[in-house]
């Protein structure tokens, strides 16, 4: 094998018969056509259905370093397929990936989410599963024949910049620091049991106080 990395320069003192140890390289246009058969293989087995795999969300990292980026995840929420109208069992059926773990923390991760799965289920072309007997959701046979094989990732995520033009700050953005409102809110999420805890304990003993009516 070739050295890899920023390490010492090998300088090697071969015995034991070394030639039999040394790893060749000559099946590598062979594996190459062997890995096209074999995908060629495979999207003819499953056409129409897509070659790259499910539908996925689209998530943000996990990690106060990386929120700020986002991704395709692993699969849909329980709570986005039911807002969707989509069965969680069905879901799998019909090309979508579920992930039962995952949990929605935002109203706006759910709802893109959400939207996502409406939009893919008005592109979807269902085969029948009983041959000529198609139902409401199937299509028809004209439908059918329009169908063609995704070669790509389903519904893939777009990135887009948006790009401010220069303008000079006002007083209010001056005097904004991002650094303190940051740690403030850190804090009032950190200590708002202990400080809601203390208001009821402060209306309570205020309730005792108050001199009672004749």
């Amino acid at each position: 094998m070739a050295p890899k990395r920023n390490n010492m320069v090998p300088n090697g003192h071969f015995h034991k018969d070394w030639q039999r140890y040394v790893k060749t390289w000559f099946n590598q246009p062979m594996r190459k056509k062997r890995r096209h058969a074999n995908r060629v293989k495979k999207a003819r087995a499953i056409a129409p259905r897509p070659l790259k795999g499910s539908l996925r969300p689209v998530i943000r990292c996990p990690g106060f370093k990386y929120n700020t980026k986002q991704r395709l995840g692993k699969g849909f929420t329980l709570e986005e397929l039911k807002a969707a109208g989509i069965d969680k069992k069905a879901a799998r059926t019909i090309g979508i990936s579920v992930d039962y773990r995952r949990r929605n923390k935002s109203v706006e991760s759910l709802q893109q989410n959400v939207q996502r799965l409406k939009e893919y289920r008005s592109k979807l072309i269902l085969f029948p599963l009983k041959g000529s007997k198609s139902e409401k959701t199937e299509a028809s046979t004209e439908e059918q024949k329009l169908a063609l094989q995704l070669k790509g990732v389903i519904m893939p995520l777009k990135k887009s910049t948006h790009y401010e033009k220069p303008r000079v700050p006002t007083e209010e953005e001056k005097k904004y620091c991002a650094y303190v409102h940051l740690r403030q809110a850190k804090a009032k999420a950190r200590l708002w049991g202990k400080r809601a805890k203390k208001a009821r304990e402060a209306a309570e003993s205020m309730e005792a106080q108050a001199p009672k009516k004749a």
